[in-house]
C-alpha cells in the first residue's frame, strides 16, 4: 500500500516563509511525479503545483515566483517552500500521486497566515 504524509504547516505572519514536506511510502517509484494540492473551508480543493522525476515543476499562477517545489528521491521526499505569503494562501495542503488517482492523499498539513 502506498501512504502520504505531510508536515511543516504551522501559522506565519504576512510576507513570511514555511516549508512543507511530503514523504511517501510503499511499493511506488522513488522518482514518481507528485503535485501539491491547497483547500480552503468551504473552498474547493485547488492544484498549486507539481514535480515530475527528473525535477520539472509547475505551479498555478497564483503561487508563481513565491513557491517552489523541490525533491529528494533517496528521502522519498517532495517539498513545498512557500515565500512571501500571503492571507490567501491559508489552507490545508496536501500532496498527492497522479498516477494512482485521486483518491489517495494524505492527512494534511494546515498553514495559517495571518498577522
Amino acid at each position: 500500500q502506498v501512504h502520504l504524509v505531510e508536515s511543516g504547516g504551522g501559522l506565519v505572519q504576512p510576507g513570511g516563509s514555511l516549508r512543507l514536506s511530503c514523504t511517501f511510502s510503499g511499493s511506488i517509484s522513488s522518482t514518481v511525479p507528485i503535485t501539491w494540492y491547497r483547500q480552503a473551508p468551504g473552498k474547493v480543493r485547488e492544484l498549486v503545483g507539481g514535480i515530475t522525476g527528473d525535477g520539472s515543476t509547475e505551479y498555478t499562477d497564483s503561487v508563481k515566483g513565491r513557491f517552489t517545489i523541490s525533491r529528494d528521491s533517496a528521502k522519498n521526499a517532495v517539498y513545498l517552500q512557500m515565500n512571501n505569503l500571503k492571507s490567501e494562501d491559508t489552507g490545508v495542503y496536501y500532496c498527492n500521486i497522479p498516477k494512482l488517482g485521486d483518491n489517495i492523499w494524505g492527512q494534511g498539513t494546515q498553514v495559517t497566515v495571518s498577522s
